[in-house]
């Protein structure tokens, strides 16, 4: 199974991959009008949907897509600051990576590396079933 961003909520928010490894991914997504909320800044739930994203690409990146599938069980975030334009960065990088589940931890950073916010993710690993 190869990964396709098209038709996907990562495609509607123009997130793209700008680095991809199985220790590290890094997204990147515009801050426009696609991603504010209604008061014109970059809204939460599109900093969590980036995050979620880094990290279920990542936990991709380190299982059998044959035989293995990425499931985000929990996810949780702080926001620190707000920013109105420009491009966040979303990395993650790995707590732990285990057979049944993985633990992310992304940090969202703007176009200075200022810190916007702090999430970890955790996914499942589940096998696929053969119907």
């Amino acid at each position: 199974m190869k990964l396709s961003m098209e038709n996907t909520l990562m495609s509607t928010l123009g997130i793209e991959v700008v680095e991809s490894a199985p220790e590290k991914v890094t997204l990147k997504m515009p801050v426009d009008e696609r991603t504010h909320q209604p008061m014109g800044y970059l809204h939460g739930g599109a900093t969590v949907a980036l995050a979620e994203s880094a990290a279920s690409i990542a936990g991709y990146l380190n299982i059998d897509p044959e035989t293995q599938q990425i499931f985000g069980i929990e996810i949780n975030a702080n926001h620190i600051r707000s920013v109105r334009s420009g491009v966040v960065f979303g990395t993650a990088k790995p707590f732990h990576i285990g057979k049944r589940t993985m633990v992310w931890e992304i940090k969202v950073t703007d176009e200075h590396n200022e810190l916007i916010s702090i999430s970890r993710c955790t996914v499942g690993v589940v096998p696929i079933q053969n119907s």
